[in-house]
């Protein structure tokens, strides 16, 4: 826990990478969680995530030397290797092979000897089961998303945007659940009506209705808010021109969070339409993120704000976000105890 937020870290689905970053063969260090990994695609495409450090003595997987320098770790077939003895690893953290030795060692000999993290790749991303119990399985699956997937023609590629950012990772998913700051935040014509707020055990989804500024004066528009556990948020707008923003954040440690913005538009007559309302779009929205940052980066956390009957729906949103602390203490989840099987 930071000195300005009581609360840990979620457990969930995180955004590690975009597959496109992690050819075949590759491996690269990663840190979140306030942990040190190595993400690594094997030879066939198999994607592994481990802890970091070699069980032998303790050298890090994911920075390689000679020809690896600076490339990250050695992938060799099936394994990654070791660039300190050689010492070789399979996806799950098995070691096959000390290349110097008669035999393995029997500590290590069919033994798992490096932790592994669950690994789901979906929607163009790798995704990684973070839960301060290693032992807890994933409660449930990364949502598919329609629009980023690698045969969907109707839609454009992802061009992503990524930031990093000194505050909680709730705080940045609240803010779907605050309509009136975007009037004075960034200043919208009007403070966004919430039309529908439903709250699940795994899911969430918010929508608003909104006039927005365009060129050709004040249009209605809609904005639809959908997170699937802590880590996936997928933002849909429509009135203007239809875009679809994968709101991938990822806590790297007590302190920080990665914010990578994914935007995803829909093509016509077979091509996504460049400059104009489609350019203007992501170009508010960023503008938005950097208006958002000194706020998320400079406040604290109230656990029991003092609400007025213009806010949205928060103190449901922290109910349902306190669902995904494993040990939370609960009186300071935003007022009544946490929903823990709402939908």
């Amino acid at each position: 826990m930071s000195s300005r937020y009581p609360m840990p870290m979620p457990y969930g689905w995180f955004h590690v990478s975009y597959s496109d970053e992690l050819q075949s063969g590759q491996a690269k260090p990663i840190r979140y969680f306030g942990k040190d990994m190595v993400l690594f695609r094997t030879e066939s495409g198999e994607v592994s995530c481990l802890d970091a450090y070699c069980p032998h003595m303790g050298a890090h997987l994911g920075h390689g030397i000679h020809e690896f320098m600076g490339k990250g770790g050695e992938v060799s077939g099936e394994d990654i290797v070791c660039p300190f003895h050689g010492w070789k690893f399979n996806t799950e953290g098995f070691c096959t092979d000390v290349p110097y030795a008669k035999n393995i060692p029997p500590k290590v000999k069919d033994n798992q000897c490096i932790p592994k993290y669950h690994v789901c790749e979906r929607n163009q991303s790798i995704f990684v089961w973070y839960h301060p119990d290693s032992s807890v399985e994933p409660l449930w699956d990364v949502e598919s998303i329609e629009e980023a997937q690698f045969d969907n023609e109707e839609w454009g590629e992802i061009e992503n945007h990524c930031k990093k950012i000194r505050t909680h990772i709730q705080d940045i998913a609240e803010n779907g659940a605050d309509p009136a700051h975007f009037m004075y935040v960034h200043g919208t014509a009007h403070i966004p009506d919430v039309q529908d707020a439903e709250f699940g055990k795994y899911s969430r989804r918010v929508e608003l209705t909104s006039k927005m500024n365009t060129p050709r004066g004040l249009v209605d528009g809609k904005i639809a808010f959908c997170n699937y556990g802590a880590g996936q948020t997928v933002t849909y707008f429509s009135g203007i021109c239809d875009t679809v923003l994968l709101g991938l954040i990822t806590p790297i440690d007590q302190e920080y969070v990665e914010v990578n913005f994914g935007f995803i538009q829909k093509k016509v007559d077979g091509k996504v339409p460049t400059g104009g309302v489609n350019a203007a779009i992501k170009a508010d929205i960023l503008k938005q993120l950097d208006e958002d940052t000194p706020i998320w980066e400079n406040k604290i956390y109230r656990p029991l704000p003092i609400l007025c009957d213009g806010d949205g729906p928060i103190a449901k949103f922290r109910r349902w976000y306190a669902t995904y602390y494993a040990d939370y203490d609960e009186s300071k989840a935003g007022g009544d105890v946490p929903l823990k099987n709402v939908g």
